[in-house]
């Protein structure tokens, strides 16, 4: 949490907002190589890994899941974190986009958007983004790895503009940004920028992600074995 060491700075309240999907709806284009409970359980595992990273994050006051499956709720609430409950998901953006009005209502001046598919992420990830001071009226944005996606995004306030996630979000974003005048700060952190969507990328995990309940999965079931003996790019 955040610490006062100054009475003379001016501290703003920052929450982290992390949008979990139904497990079922999850990796859909893992399919041909995975099946549906093996998609299930790598959602569950990276989900792990990214509640291992924030729970040493110092530089947010509250950190909140959005959800709607009441198992995720059950599992953020044993490991000490809050939830925000939906009826039901219609997106991505619209997921973010009602936490952070949620969370504008309840005094948070900005609010950081992370996926909850990226095992490599460590809380000096997250602390040193959270750290940037992008201004206020501000955005920060950190690229997806193929640079068209938007990995990481902080506004402030929270509502500033809309979310577009989905193809080519980090252009789209940007250009949210343009119409209020706003020029975003581009942050570039390799592990945040890795989310697992395609067959390459969890053969990043198997090069680079040594340590995490990620890795510890695709090894345990035989999924980087298959991926090793498919030559899909692992070293």
């Amino acid at each position: 949490m955040l610490s006062e060491s100054s009475s003379n700075i001016d501290w703003h309240m920052k929450a982290i907002v992390i949008p979990v999907k139904e497990p079922a709806n999850g990796k859909t284009r893992l399919a041909g190589l995975l099946t549906p409970e093996a998609r299930r359980e790598l959602a569950s595992v990276m989900f792990t890994d990214v509640m291992r990273a924030l729970s040493g994050v110092r530089r947010a006051d509250r950190i909140f899941i959005v959800t709607s499956h009441s198992a995720v709720c059950e599992e953020v609430r044993r490991l000490g974190f809050e939830f925000l409950l939906e009826r039901t998901q219609h997106s991505e953006s619209a997921s973010v986009d009602w936490a952070s009005l949620k969370l504008e209502v309840r005094g948070y001046d900005s609010v950081m958007r992370l996926p909850a598919d990226i095992p490599l992420v460590t809380a000096q990830d997250i602390d040193e983004i959270l750290e940037v001071d992008a201004g206020r009226p501000g955005v920060i944005m950190v690229p997806s790895h193929d640079g068209s996606g938007t990995n990481s995004i902080i506004r402030t306030p929270p509502t500033l503009f809309p979310s577009r996630f989905g193809p080519d979000s980090l252009r789209l974003h940007s250009g949210e940004a343009a119409k209020l005048g706003i020029e975003p700060v581009i942050v570039t952190n390799g592990r945040i920028a890795l989310d697992i969507d395609e067959p390459a990328d969890l053969a990043e995990i198997l090069e680079c992600g040594r340590g995490t309940e990620t890795f510890n999965f695709l090894w345990e079931t035989g999924i980087g074995e298959a991926l090793i003996s498919a030559g899909r790019n692992v070293k």
